[in-house]
């Protein structure tokens, strides 16, 4: 991990947007863009040295920014996540769901419920993990034909919840922001 951890962004309004570098929120500070700030967690930049004053110039960036601009309303805030077997795992809590083994990554793979065969998709309301062993068994064909019972139901995470997937260090503050805003039923949250 580096030295400074992601920073979460959020529109004015508070909504989550995205993680950024320490170096692309000393850029938001710098041309005033940051509309308010929130977090335990504050970090101190430390820059160059002024030729005017012989001082060294300082950023004070907080764990969680708001950025001046248009508020993330409707379709960017609502937007489907783009589908990653990383996040997909993560979101399934890296159990397979036929067998409900929990297993890491590396022996998991994608399973589409409806076979791309049979015309299935390959978007987050049609995709599970599922180990190796499970998905050879399931091949071609959908649970039901294949004889094996689902355990749990695939769901498109929301902007929240897949910042919390694609994001393995997380800040405490960070987390309880984001937390705020994933549905009482999500995968996620117990995670």
């Amino acid at each position: 991990m580096s030295a400074h951890p992601l920073i979460l962004t959020l529109d004015q309004h508070g909504s989550p947007n995205r993680w950024v570098s320490w170096q692309h929120a000393c850029f938001y500070y710098a041309k005033d863009l940051v509309a308010w700030a929130a977090g335990e967690h504050s970090f101190v930049i430390i820059g160059g040295i002024s030729r005017l004053t012989g001082m060294r110039s300082e950023i004070h960036a907080n764990s969680i920014i708001a950025i001046r601009g248009k508020p993330l309303t409707g379709k960017s805030l609502h937007q489907v996540p783009p589908l990653s077997n990383r996040e997909l795992f993560h979101r399934d809590r890296q159990i397979c769901a036929y067998c409900g083994d929990l297993l890491p990554g590396n022996r998991l793979t994608r399973d589409h419920v409806l076979p791309v065969s049979q015309g299935g998709r390959d978007i987050w309301m049609n995709v599970v993990a599922a180990c190796k062993s499970c998905n050879q068994r399931k091949s071609g064909r959908t649970p039901q034909q294949a004889g094996m019972e689902l355990l749990y139901a695939p769901y498109v995470p929301n902007k929240a919840e897949y910042l919390i997937l694609c994001n393995r260090h997380i800040l405490a503050d960070q987390m309880d922001f984001l937390a705020r805003h994933v549905p009482s039923q999500s995968r996620v949250k117990a995670a």
